[in-house]
């Protein structure tokens, strides 16, 4: 039993863990970087430690600086959040060698999902149904998938087998794409992974991507939390997520089979703690095993706000080796969550990452609003980590309902000094094809474009001089003082500044 967590990461996701920590009466340890020495996660842990240089190689992704500092500190678990060393088995490992608590799976079983081809013929072998394409236990050469690519019929998709994320993926149409794209993808799947392997499967075209969050502990107790819809991306990476889909929903049937199936998987491979299995679903609502994300997801606040379950308590509770608390019986959805991934980038130029100063940060509050955020007015945003810097989550009665709150709190939602995605979001919600429900993974670059809001990019000087006045006057305004006189009589300091300013 642990009662000390060193959170092994940074930004939106140490804070909510944190933050868990807390409510359970747990210690909790920071860690952080040259650039994050301010940063608000390390303002809210009971103690900070410094790791390193920017570069992640140097912090966030050194296995031995952060084991020391466990040690250090005294903490006896690590949560290791989403990205750096979530899902490296041999961080898992480590811990376990440290006997110190990874606040994860097994690093088995991070294993054996991390390694794409090993968790498809782990799949295969449990029933788990896979997109068609080359055997798992193959590692082809160049000219044996041009063949194999022939024989499974185009449009393929060249996957690395060593990770995810979009790293080391292709899209190939026609033969003759073939040679340059799979260099392309080993070069890319080396850089990212250090291994240049690769496979091949059939592309489902007008594809969903959805997904089932699961939980399980060590006695062998398994529970779905319904599916996730997270068919918005750019590039393969999420840009909105809702729960639950609605491509599935109403369909009892569907949603209960997808929900065996993620459990059937865990099972293959020994699963516990929290953990997704990712699917492709088709038109005819046939889905295929994707991968399973051995780890916290980013859009794990959806899931939690239809079922009322804390993913991350319940991922430190069953790491303290307690039984879930809940059965599949106990387990409904209510009502209807969007979360959009507010991000340092210009949706108007291609996305392009945006780093500078925080300026002025106002998130939005209110009924059904909940937002997850690593920043706060003066933060720098650098280029060395990814441009999540806010996670903007509501949940309404319904899918109409939430969208309209989602439309709210985007409008509510003030950020000045760098550029952020929130204008695509906006666009994205006044989308027909959106709000019927009407789109898959190539919605966004396929049948979405920011053209259409060109003419307001003009109000922009005006509407930013307006803010930069309302920021300056907010901050006067907090600034006044309640003072008392000598008649007793509270003042306001604000009263007295025209007088002041006012020459004699």
């Amino acid at each position: 039993m642990f009662t000390k967590v060193l959170i092994a990461n940074r930004g939106e996701i140490a804070v909510r863990v944190l933050r868990a920590c807390r409510e359970l009466g747990l210690s909790t340890v920071a860690v952080y970087s040259d650039v994050d020495r301010t940063a608000l996660h390390v303002r809210y842990a009971d103690e900070a430690y410094y790791l390193g240089p920017p570069p992640a190689q140097e912090s966030y992704l050194n296995i031995e600086r952060i084991l020391e500092i466990a040690k250090k500190s005294g903490a006896q678990a690590i949560h290791p959040g989403y990205g750096f060393l979530a899902e490296n088995a041999e961080f898992a490992q480590a811990c376990r060698d440290e006997g110190i608590v990874f606040i994860g799976p097994s690093p088995e079983s991070i294993a054996a999902m991390g390694d794409k081809m090993q968790a498809r013929a782990r799949m295969e072998a449990a029933g788990v149904p896979v997109v068609p394409g080359t055997k798992a236990t193959e590692d082809l050469k160049d000219e044996e998938l041009i063949e194999a690519a022939h024989r499974i019929g185009f449009p393929v998709m060249i996957k690395a087998a060593a990770g995810g994320g979009g790293k080391g993926m292709r899209i190939v149409r026609t033969p003759e794409e073939m040679p340059s794209a799979l260099q392309l993808a080993r070069q890319e799947a080396r850089a990212a992974f250090g291994d240049d392997r690769v496979y091949l499967e059939k592309l489902i075209e007008g594809a969903r991507h959805i997904e089932v969050q699961i939980l399980a502990d060590a006695f062998g107790q398994i529970i779905h939390l319904g599916e996730r819809e997270c068919s918005i991306q750019r590039r393969h990476q999420k840009l909105l997520e809702e729960a639950p889909s609605p491509f599935v929903d109403k369909d009892e049937d569907l949603r209960r089979c997808l929900g065996e199936v993620a459990i059937r998987a865990a099972r293959a491979v020994d699963y516990v703690n929290a953990g997704t299995v990712e699917f492709l679903m088709d038109k005819d609502k046939n889905f295929y095993f994707l991968e399973m994300n051995t780890r916290i997801q980013v859009e794990h606040p959806v899931t939690e706000a239809v079922t009322g379950i804390d993913i991350v308590k319940e991922q430190i509770r069953i790491a303290r080796g307690r039984a879930l608390r809940y059965s599949q019986k106990d387990i409904r959805m209510s009502g209807w969550a969007i979360e959009a991934r507010i991000n340092a980038e210009d949706p108007y130029n291609n996305f392009l990452p945006s780093t500078g100063r925080i300026l002025y940060h106002s998130p939005p509050t209110g009924p059904g609003v909940r937002v997850d955020t690593g920043v706060f007015t003066g933060m720098e945003i650098t280029p060395y980590y990814d441009p999540l810097i806010a996670k903007l989550i509501v949940w309404g009665e319904n899918r109409a309902q939430a969208i309209l709150r989602m439309r709210r709190a985007l409008d509510e939602y003030k950020i000045l000094g760098i550029k952020t995605n929130i204008p695509f979001h906006q666009r994205l919600l006044s989308q027909y094809r959106f709000l019927a429900g009407h789109f898959d993974t190539r919605f966004v670059e396929e049948r979405f474009s920011m053209e259409e809001e060109d003419s307001l990019r003009e109000l922009h000087p005006e509407i930013a001089a307006l803010m930069a006045t309302l920021v300056a006057h907010e901050e006067a305004r907090q600034a006044a003082q309640i003072i008392r006189t000598g008649q007793g009589q509270e003042v306001s300091l604000w009263k007295w500044l025209p007088r002041i300013r006012t020459p004699f």
